[in-house]
């Protein structure tokens, strides 16, 4: 589907979302050209999902308290959850320990805080389909906001050779999660947040010979 409607052969591929994107200094945005920093509303569909599904949080979270206290039955998963929870806590601490819990690095003047002052230029959809291709990583998004059939109106918005960007799992897979950083060959980044927990992504990266090597 992916080589046929972008024209690309994909190793790996998923949706991924960004953090909002800081202000950034007035100087920065101007030499951009005032760029536009936040994806499109939803649209009416996508309004009246929420407007539906808010109703139902409450009855989300009785399911959710309720399959926990079930798990907390069963003491033959109690190791199990316990060490679940205690890689969950040392995951939340790397990532406040190195600043993985903003959108980028920080640096605007860095590839990665250029590349994103363009982000919704590209495309003012909340998301981005990446994927790893051979010798590049690809971009693709609807050229406008959409609530369903993001796949049917992706194209491309970006393609990010191997030398400039590559994707790369914090972690390098020791934890189950959904960041995935995009890395720039100066060392800055943008941190991507996929729809899957070790994503196809996550396992890409994995797979890539270390840049330390």
């Amino acid at each position: 589907m992916i080589s046929k409607r972008l024209g690309i052969r994909a190793e790996a591929a998923g949706w991924c979302a960004i953090g909002k994107i800081p202000d950034p200094p007035a100087d920065v945005l101007q030499a951009a050209g005032e760029p536009r920093l936040r994806p499109a509303p939803k649209t009416p569909l996508g309004m009246l999902g929420t407007a539906v599904g808010v109703p139902l949080l409450p009855i989300a979270m009785l399911l959710s308290l309720l399959d926990r206290l079930r798990e907390a039955l069963f003491e033959s998963r109690g190791h199990e959850n316990r060490r679940a929870r205690e890689d969950e806590k040392r995951c939340e601490a790397l990532v406040a320990e190195r600043g993985l819990d903003r959108t980028f690095d920080g640096n605007w003047n860095g590839a990665a805080g250029q590349f994103l002052l363009r982000w919704y230029g590209h495309s003012p959809h909340h998301q981005r389909f990446v994927v790893a291709a051979e010798g590049e990583t690809v971009l693709a998004a609807p050229p406008r906001r959409v609530s369903v059939g993001r796949d049917k109106h992706m194209e491309i918005v970006a393609r990010l050779p191997a030398e400039e960007a590559a994707l790369v799992d914090p972690f390098q897979g020791e934890f189950r999660t959904q960041l995935l950083l995009l890395t720039f060959r100066d060392g800055s980044w943008i941190r991507l947040t996929t729809e899957e927990f070790r994503s196809k992504l996550h396992m890409h990266a994995l797979r890539q010979p270390s840049s330390d090597n």
